[in-house]
């Protein structure tokens, strides 16, 4: 069983995470989706609301790609949650040049760390390269419309904990 890893904190997942959760799932057997416990980054969502999102959003997209979705929290090493959910593939989208300098050095890392788990650069649809959580939440938080950027429960969720967005 071909077993991939995709990691990020995923505050709040969006239609760019989605998109390449579903091109990932077209490769492995499972993906596990890695939820980073990241407590420098002060999420706007707790662990386990950002947990239950994933696992609200990729259900019938498990369902449609018959590939087994599973969201995993981790607060290791990357390699390390690798290992404990047998991952023999790391799944990283890129959007721009400026995120491939970043994932080029992780990439180095992990290899060194174990050369065995491949990494594989996925880059999301062209309508969804721009997306990233940061903007999105920021958006949000500015009361600004993010209906295009994520899925409606998702909106949902970022109107409660922030506001309606001005019209």
């Amino acid at each position: 069983m071909r077993v991939g890893l995709y990691p990020g904190t995923f505050d709040p997942i969006t239609l760019g995470h989605i998109d390449i959760i579903r091109r990932a799932s077209a490769l492995v057997d499972k993906l596990v989706i890695g939820v980073a416990i990241n407590r420098d980054k002060g999420p706007l969502f707790s662990l386990e609301e950002r947990v239950s999102m994933i696992e609200q959003e990729c259900a019938a997209l498990s369902e449609q790609t018959g590939t087994e979705i599973v969201a995993h929290p981790f607060e290791n090493l990357l390699i390390n949650c690798a290992h404990d959910v047998g991952a023999q593939i790391i799944v990283r989208g890129l959007r721009a040049v400026a995120d491939f300098e970043y994932e080029f050095q992780m990439v180095g890392m992990n290899r060194a760390l174990d050369d065995s788990i491949e990494t594989v650069f996925l880059m999301a649809e062209a309508r969804h390269q721009a997306i990233a959580s940061k903007l999105v939440k920021e958006i949000a938080r500015l009361h600004g419309d993010v209906s295009k950027f994520v899925t409606p429960p998702v909106n949902a969720a970022l109107i409660e904990r922030l506001g309606a967005p001005e019209r």
